[in-house]
């Protein structure tokens, strides 16, 4: 009788033979056949595109996503009074700074900082502190949503570093 030991040992042998065996084949393909040279760039200049592809892919699905996050809250309106408007402003940075704490809260804390943007006298100067103390992926989803917003788009708004002609297809270079 053989023993479980000898027939592991032997079957590992057997596997380790065979893949260095392909090994072998597959270099020696690699080096002496143009066809296969010419297969394999195919095959990585075709998973290039499928990589850009799904890359534009989620662009696009980022920024719906953004562009319903703010159509949303613009539907929702934002209060009249001042006192509602400074306890709303409150509110909603504390409640930003909460969520951008945790990175899978990226978009919601976007939103909460847009929020308060939008009731905030001076939204160049509340940019400004944004920019400072905010971290820079909750920015750019923000910055995102400034540009779709008809009401504060300007150059002026834009975090440093940050150019609406830029806009377009972020993060694709």
């Amino acid at each position: 009788m053989v023993q479980t030991s000898t027939v592991a040992t032997i079957s590992a042998a057997t596997i380790a033979t065979g893949l260095f065996a392909y090994m072998v084949y597959f270099d020696q393909n690699r080096r002496k056949n143009a066809d296969f040279r010419r297969s394999l760039r195919r095959e990585e200049r075709r998973q290039a595109r499928v990589e850009k592809e799904e890359a534009v892919a989620g662009v696009k699905e980022r920024r719906k996503a953004i562009h319903a996050a703010v159509d949303a809250t613009l539907d929702e309106g934002f209060p009249a009074g001042i006192n509602e408007k400074e306890q709303y402003f409150m509110d909603h940075v504390q409640q930003g700074e909460v969520l951008a704490s945790d990175p899978s809260k990226t978009m919601e804390a976007a939103v909460a900082f847009y929020r308060a943007l939008k009731v905030y006298p001076t939204p160049g100067d509340l940019v400004n502190i944004y920019d400072k103390t905010v971290d820079k992926r909750v920015l750019d989803v923000l910055a995102e949503m400034i540009a779709y917003d008809k009401d504060l788009r300007t150059d002026e708004l834009m975090p440093k570093g940050i150019n609406l002609s830029d806009m377009p297809l972020p993060g694709l270079d």
